[in-house]
């Protein structure tokens, strides 16, 4: 995450004169007797950039679903530039100049980018000419904003970091006068989320108006003109950035004072619990997705992964928990060797004592049509206390996910409800309750915050830390930079399959991992990193 300090300078545009870009009034909406959004209202003045805060489940992205056509509100009415505008789907979103970047790509995996950017905004009877005008402006837009991709290239064989940018791009070349954004630097570097803010200022300078949600409350502070908070559904408070600070943001959002500062003492490294020797993973093109990777994690000790998404990070926690074969190399674990010629599937990790919680909640984590109490023993459902000699044991499977959702603080409190039908922050709770419960030797977290709110990160971090501190060796990979500095005793950086760079957490600063994670690290300063690493 970038800070203050490294943020481009925004200046604030005085708007009180201007006309609001978006006027909502009494905006209310229910989900049977769930009331997402409650009488909102909300004017965000044209060109400007407009935060909106609040935990998960708050309405938030109800509220900006609606806005952008996904959902009909039950009552209230739409302004557009003062204009009542009744938007009932996407198309008449774009229509009325609003464009949308996803949290969750909306991309099509097997299409390229080019096309991906085009569909649905063809501009003409002749294909072959209206792929020839997209590219042109595309490579304007490319060359314009500094978000390079290549054009031709099949979405789903990119990084994440790229898919993101694929969307900015697709938003940006729609020409949308209003632009929702949607946790948009969740995969970026601290260089790469002020490029984006450069961007969003150059929008804003041009009277485009720019709506952000996300959970970064430095980034709140460094690019916003004013903030909205909402809670249970209402927006509870509205804020000039000028005129208030994280703390007091963190404390609306949860309603009580929450601690943003992560308090742990320094570690003490005991016996090395996971050694890791030139670890390679490749892939079935012939590529190393994992480049002879090697470090090691000692009982008492968060060693963190810090890197852009798609650098291998996927790849090293899915060989380390036995989803992927190991290619090359060795891991040994609580003593037990792993390699080519003594694999060991996921139940046989898990059985050294090492607990997976996976970057990918519903890939991985979880299945959405289990309910939450099937889903809390994924993994450990052969256990005797879930599992008699033919039958399941349904109610010592529901206390232990009640007791989870209890420990957790997991909403609602409802064993029985689908996986699927909890917030993206409750399904990650869940995941976290059921791989931290019984104190693992050796814990790989992946993203462990990713769509959590800040009552609930804080009560996580917490857990992590505690955990270290009775003996766990833990990695941590987290597109967070402030997550992983707050939280790692050392960090290790990776690029392109191989790590590149180690520092300590206590020497760690967000300009030189940035550097790193580009692998644009000076070269007397790359020297040196590699010399300690």
């Amino acid at each position: 995450m970038a800070n203050t300090e490294t943020l481009v300078e925004m200046v604030q545009p005085e708007s009180e004169s201007s006309p609001a870009a978006i006027n909502l009034r009494g905006i209310s909406k229910a989900f049977g007797p769930v009331q997402a959004n409650d009488d909102v209202n909300l004017s965000v003045p044209k060109g400007t950039i407009h935060g909106i805060v609040g935990e998960n489940g708050a309405g938030k992205s109800t509220l900006m679903s609606i806005l952008y056509g996904f959902y009909e509100a039950d009552r209230g009415d739409i302004y557009i530039s003062g204009k009542k505008t009744k938007i009932k789907n996407s198309t008449d979103a774009i229509k009325a100049g609003i464009g949308m970047v996803h949290q969750h790509f909306m991309l099509v995996d097997n299409f390229t980018v080019l096309e991906n950017i085009m569909l649905g905004a063809e501009s003409g009877a002749m294909l072959s000419g209206s792929i020839a005008a997209a590219r042109t402006e595309l490579e304007r837009l490319e060359r314009e904003y500094g978000l390079f991709v290549n054009l031709d290239a099949i979405t789903e064989e990119l990084p994440v970091g790229e898919q993101q940018r694929v969307e900015i791009l697709k938003a940006l070349y729609r020409g949308a006068e209003i632009l929702i954004l949607d946790e948009p630097t969740g995969v970026l570097t601290p260089q790469e989320t002020d490029q984006l803010f450069k961007i969003l200022d150059s929008l804003r300078s041009q009277g485009v108006t720019v709506i952000l949600i996300t959970h970064k409350l430095r980034e709140i502070m460094a690019i916003t003109n004013n903030v909205s908070i909402m809670r249970q559904g209402k927006i509870v408070a509205d804020r000039k950035t000028s005129e208030t600070n994280r703390e007091e943001l963190a404390e609306l959002m949860v309603g009580r004072k929450v601690r943003i500062e992560i308090d742990k003492d320094d570690p003490n490294p005991q016996a090395m619990l996971l050694d890791v020797d030139n670890l390679t993973v490749t892939d079935s093109q012939g590529i190393d997705r994992l480049d002879h990777v090697s470090f090691g994690i000692r009982a008492g000790e968060i060693v963190g992964i810090a890197g852009v998404s798609g650098n291998g990070q996927s790849e090293l926690l899915e060989a380390l928990s036995g989803i992927q074969p190991v290619s090359e190399g060795s891991f040994v674990l609580n003593g037990v060797t792993v390699n080519a010629n003594n694999p060991k599937d996921a139940a046989e990790i898990r059985d050294l004592g090492c607990a997976h919680v996976p970057e990918d909640r519903l890939r991985l984590g979880l299945v959405k049509t289990f309910n939450a109490a099937e889903s809390s023993i994924l993994g450990y459902h052969l256990d005797p206390a879930y599992n008699g000699r033919i039958l399941t044991k349904p109610d010592a499977i529901r206390n232990h996910c009640a007791d989870l959702m209890e420990s957790f603080d997991v909403r609602p409190r409802d064993p029985s409800l689908k996986s699927a039908n909890f917030s993206g922050g409750n399904q990650q709770k869940l995941i976290l309750a059921r791989e931290m419960k019984d104190k693992p030797s050796v814990l790989l977290v992946g993203q462990p915050t990713r769509g959590v709110d800040i009552g609930a990160i804080e009560f996580i971090h917490k857990q992590i830390v505690a955990m270290r501190d009775e003996g766990s060796a833990i990695l941590l990979v987290s597109v967070e930079l402030d997550e992983v500095m707050s939280l790692a005793d050392r960090i290790l950086v990776m690029f392109e399959g191989r790590i590149v760079g180690e520092v300590s957490g206590k020497d760690a600063d967000e300009k030189t991992l940035g550097l790193m994670m580009a692998n644009a690290l000076p070269r007397n300063n790359k020297q040196k990193q590699e010399g300690q690493a």
